[in-house]
Parts: C-alpha cells; structure tokens; sequence
C-alpha cells in the first residue's frame, strides 16, 4: 500500500539521517577565532589500551606529523612549539595549530590516529569553515533534522 511505501522510505531515511553522519563527525577541521588551525579527532579509544593519538596531515605524498604523544616519534620540527594537544570529553583529542593557515596547500588531507585505529579528511583550503560556524550546523542540524524525521516516521507508520 502507499503508506506502507512510505513508512519504508522514512524509516530509511531516519536511519540514513542517523547513522552516515556518525562517520563524518569522527574528524573534523576548522579555523579558530585567531585563525588558527583546530582538528578534534573523536575516536573512541578501545578498551584496555594506552590512549596514544597522531595528528598529521598530508598533500600530494608528503606526509607530516604535527603531534603526538608514540613513544619513538616525534613531530616534525617546524610543527614543534606550535601545536598542543588536549584531550576532550567524553573521548578523543583536539589539535590546535598556530601560523600555518596562510601557508596551507590547497588541498589537504588532516588524519588523526587514536591507539591504532585512523580516520582522515580532505579539505580544500578556501572551503575551512570558521569553528563557530561548524558547532553552530552540528548542534543546529540536529536540532530540528531528528524531530522532524520521528514526526514524519508517526504521521505515515
């Protein structure tokens, strides 16, 4: 029946809604009031490990570290003195950069690895958002995507 079809089609598209964008919201990146660079990697730690993470990024097939807290590895020395790290609840880490958002190529990979386990964007330099502006459509977006959707799911099911 038709109602059928549409209680399907929303049903999808309730579970599509919720479920992609949890991938997409494992990194991301942005640029500070200040300008500067700020990556928030928010992968969930496995249980019984050491928490140890890895910001870096890549253009063409260089790849650079930025920071991290490996034993054995350091950052690159152009980065040194000019990231920190601070670790973000409930988990994760936030990597902000200072003075090398003027210098960034056009397209670059920014990954970040959490005891093992690596997740990475591509962005292209005149597409970096302000960080106000990403809180703002991740805390806004949801706001009214999900009600609108469990409404839309009642009405036709």
């Amino acid at each position: 029946s038709a109602s059928s079809i549409v209680c399907s089609r929303v049903f999808f598209a309730f579970h599509t809604v919720l479920v992609i964008p949890a991938r997409s919201e494992l990194i991301s990146v942005c640029l500070e009031e200040d300008n500067d660079l700020r990556v928030d990697c928010r992968i969930e730690p496995k249980p019984n490990k050491i928490n140890s993470y890895e910001f870096s990024w890549s253009s063409g097939t260089k790849e650079s570290l930025i920071n991290t807290n490996v034993s054995g590895s350091a950052a690159e020395a152009q980065f040194r003195d000019k990231s920190e790290v601070v670790e973000l609840e409930p988990h994760g880490y936030r990597m902000t950069l200072k003075g090398f958002t003027e210098t960034l190529p056009h397209n670059t990979t920014y990954m970040c690895k959490i005891s093992g386990q690596v997740e990475s964007v591509l962005v292209e330099k005149e597409k970096l958002e302000p960080c106000s502006a990403v809180s703002l459509f991740l805390k806004s977006s949801w706001s009214w995507i999900v009600p609108l959707l469990i409404c839309l799911y009642r009405a036709y099911c």
